[in-house]
């Protein structure tokens, strides 16, 4: 075994047993939220896994930015057959590994990554240019300062990186060809590297050349890597979560929400409704309503907001934000990322002052018993979850089937139901419905219009 192989070797396996730590602490901080049943059949469900996430369907709503991601989207689906064969020249030191298996058919592959991979240059220096010289509104509102800009950024110059590291590699590759046919085979005609590699390389040795063309092997395969162990810290794990939280995401109508049982059946006992057999059950503990920390909320919930690629669509059509109101959709997924993230944190810790007050005398920290103090309410304002007009069209709006609508609810039935708060001027009206079940504050009973007058 080479030198380059063991180097290789232990590179990827050092990379794996970094990355499985990091991926599964975000498994474990998507799981802090609460078991839910996922709705809707597998085939329902895998058709918007290939329409919506694969296919991009949503995508389309906005052309400009759709080819554009389409173009970086669709490289990086074929660059992985390239990626592959790094792989395998690498643990067996052989050299395009592939080619006398496909002949003309690997040469057709290689082209056709080429031409994506301009494709997918053209596409970075475009989102690159709407983030810091148009200033596309969407993707420069408040939530967007400091770390998201620099995030979105560093990805995009990773994908440089990239691009780089695949043509200098490939370029190298073609006119070592015709220096030594034995050891570096004929690949056909590469459509990019053969035309552009002689106007930079003509008149380089071959030692020159050799170099050049690992240096090219070795960027590429360090640019998936830090792809690799960046991506956990990054909007981009989106990249891998798109496609499970589309999966997941209820076969049902946008616009129905799920209702409480127990508020369901006050309501139905209050107005003579119950069905028979149903009456709810009276029990002397009140129970909590909604959310006000993300261990109320869903995994569904958690994943989506890890899923979250910061797009900024919901945002965009957002009635409350576009006239003025504090609420940002993007941002409320934003913050409860960060939330999640900020417990698994103290979680990992195992410091014993996050222990909750109801579990004194424990010594090992759990999200069961875990308390710090704080909630999603430190991260989210009452007057952000209380502009929401429920309309759906940050869920419409989403590309990846995320729904924001879902934690604001949440939040703001914990804020209304078991904190007995909410906005001043809505409060008569929640004190209405519930003593005289209509919203109105009249004296007469709700169905009194419909009685005869027995005098």
């Amino acid at each position: 075994m080479g030198i380059q192989q063991i180097i290789f070797l232990l590179v990827v396996v050092v990379t794996f047993r970094i990355a499985y730590k990091a991926y599964s602490v975000i498994y474990r901080n998507i799981h802090l939220g609460k078991d839910r049943a996922i709705e809707g059949g597998e085939g329902a469900r895998w058709k918007n896994v290939f329409l919506i996430a694969f296919g991009q369907k949503k995508m389309f709503k906005r052309w400009i930015p759709a080819v554009l991601h389409l173009f970086i989207y669709v490289a990086f689906l074929f660059t992985q057959i390239e990626l592959i064969e790094i792989i395998v020249d690498g643990l067996f030191g052989t050299h395009r590994f592939f080619l006398p298996f496909f002949g003309g058919l690997y040469t057709l592959i290689i082209n056709f990554i080429e031409i994506l991979t301009i494709l997918a240059l053209v596409g970075t220096l475009a989102f690159l240019a709407r983030r810091n010289l148009l200033k596309v509104p969407r993707l420069v509102m408040s939530e967007m300062n400091g770390w998201p800009k620099l995030d979105g950024n560093l990805i995009l110059i990773g994908e440089l990186i990239l691009i780089a590291g695949i043509m200098t590699m490939n370029g190298a590759d073609v006119m070592l060809q015709k220096l030594d046919p034995v050891h570096f085979h004929d690949s056909g005609y590469l459509a990019v590297s053969s035309t552009l590699a002689p106007l930079f390389l003509e008149g380089w040795g071959q030692e020159a050349l050799q170099i050049l063309e690992r240096f090219g092997w070795w960027l590429h395969l360090a640019a998936v890597i830090g792809f690799i162990l960046y991506l956990p810290l990054s909007k981009h794990l989106h990249i891998f979560l798109a496609f499970f939280n589309v999966y997941y995401t209820p076969v049902k109508s946008r616009g129905e929400m799920d209702n409480m049982p127990d508020i369901m059946g006050e309501v139905q006992s209050m107005m003579g409704i119950t069905p028979e057999g149903e009456a709810p059950e009276m029990t002397d503990d009140l129970p909590d309503f909604g959310a006000n920390d993300v261990t109320n909320l869903s995994w569904k919930n958690l994943l989506g907001a890890f899923s979250c690629t910061e797009c900024g669509r919901c945002t965009s059509v957002c009635p409350a934000n576009l006239t003025g109101k504090k609420l940002s959709p993007r941002k409320v997924m934003m913050d409860i990322r960060d939330r999640a993230t900020e417990i698994g944190k103290k979680l990992d810790s195992g410091q014993t002052k996050y222990i909750s007050a109801d579990h004194a005398g424990e010594t090992l920290l759990t999200a069961d018993n875990f308390d710090d103090g704080k909630s999603l309410f430190d991260y989210i304002s009452k007057e952000e979850i209380n502009a929401c007009t429920t309309c759906n069209a940050c869920v419409e709006a989403c590309p990846i089937m995320i729904n924001p609508l879902e934690p604001i609810l949440e939040l703001r039935r914990y804020e209304i139901l078991t904190n007995s708060s909410g906005p001043a001027d809505w409060m008569p009206m929640f004190n209405a419905v519930e003593n005289s079940g209509s919203v109105w504050t009249i004296p007469d009973a709700r169905d009194a219009w419909a009685k005869v007058d027995e005098d």
